[in-house]
């Protein structure tokens, strides 16, 4: 019955996520990069806070922090505050279909920042990953004009790449964290909304921004940074196979392409697919285990 729970809240939490890219966008053609990060952390905060209450962890949020402030607040300006905002920023400057697989790479990321910062050894099929991995992250890039590297947009593919390292540094820092994993994440986006905000008042204008606007920021605060990730907590903790369900993922970046075309008619490069297949074989060798 737990596995099958586990599946459940697993396809669910992947089927939300195949749906972000496209709400990106969408967002995009009615906010900044800024004023989506802020609109978007308040709604995730406000989301975290009603599960931790649900869950009655929410009287622990003071007790956790004073515990260990400048380590909650180093977590919430890498993760929401520069992670989303690079990766926002990103997704302003290249096509959905290329910032998604990029940014989808950053497994095979903490797999060497693991190595360098924890001490973590490197397995023969860890450096085959991240060979596929990378050379699916070039194709994507350059649209299988490998040779002459011309990308239509360096900065953008910078962006997207540069996030995949925020967002494996921050998991490696947050590896050793014993608190409530909800509680840590609300604390972070808490304490990062004072600066996004703040941000986001000095830099953009807030008049004029019409309903779909407010209704699709809100939907990324819900599924991409709140919810969905609860969501894939309760999967990992019920399964009895943690690969099983872990496998999952790799089933969103090709749901994701295919909305992005369908919704938005975003035109897939051929290569693109090519890429992202080349990513996910570096993911799935990666997954297996040594031989002992």
């Amino acid at each position: 019955m737990n596995d099958r729970l586990a599946i459940g809240y697993g396809l669910a939490a992947v089927l939300l996520w195949s749906t972000v890219a496209t709400a990106f966008k969408i967002t995009l053609t009615y906010m900044d990069p800024i004023q989506m990060l802020a609109a978007a952390s308040v709604v995730s905060a406000l989301s975290l806070a009603a599960i931790a209450a649900w869950k009655g962890t929410l009287n622990t949020l003071t007790a956790t922090l004073s515990k260990r402030p400048l380590y909650y607040l180093m977590l919430g300006l890498i993760n929401p505050l520069v992670y989303y905002l690079v990766l926002f920023k990103a997704y302003d400057l290249l096509p959905a279909s290329q910032a998604q697989p990029l940014n989808y790479s950053w497994a095979i990321t903490l797999t060497l920042m693991a190595a360098i910062f924890m001490g973590q050894k490197i397995r023969k099929q860890d450096w085959i990953a991240a060979v596929l991995g990378y050379a699916g992250v070039v194709v994507i890039a350059t649209k299988g004009d490998v040779l002459a590297l011309n990308f239509d947009s360096p900065l953008g593919v910078g962006l997207a790449l540069l996030s995949t390292l925020l967002w494996a540094g921050y998991w490696i820092l947050n590896a050793k964290n014993q608190a409530d994993p909800v509680i840590g994440l609300l604390l972070g986006f808490l304490l990062s909304l004072p600066f996004s905000i703040g941000l986001s008042l000095y830099t953009s204008d807030w008049s004029g921004i019409p309903w779909q606007g407010w209704l699709a920021v809100s939907y990324v605060g819900l599924f991409e940074m709140g919810i969905t990730f609860v969501l894939w907590l309760n999967a990992i903790k019920l399964a009895s196979n943690t690969a099983r369900i872990s496998n999952l993922i790799f089933i969103s970046p090709f749901i994701s392409l295919l909305l992005l075309a369908t919704i938005i008619g975003e035109q897939i490069h051929p290569t693109t697919l090519v890429g992202l297949l080349m990513i996910v074989a570096g993911l799935l060798v990666q997954q297996r285990k040594s031989k002992t």
